[in-house]
């Protein structure tokens, strides 16, 4: 579980320059952007926080987001 004061600080890395880049915490381990739809996986209690991760799973819907996430490649 991701600690509730590091969500409200964290934000998409590829949005906080131009939109607020707002995450929500999705099926307890995924953030996902309200402005890109980035999905952003918690690994380990970590969020990985790489573009080209929430790039990855940007077109998967929600409902399919494994639980628990694949470790990055």
């Amino acid at each position: 579980m991701i600690n509730k004061d590091l969500l409200e600080i964290l934000r998409c890395p590829a949005c906080v320059k131009t939109s607020p880049g707002l995450l929500t915490l999705v099926r307890e381990t995924w953030l996902v952007c309200a402005d890109c739809g980035r999905k952003y996986p918690i690994v380990e209690e970590i969020p990985v926080m790489l573009i080209a991760e929430g790039d990855l799973w940007r077109s998967t819907p929600e409902s399919e987001l494994p639980v628990p996430p694949p470790r990055p490649q």
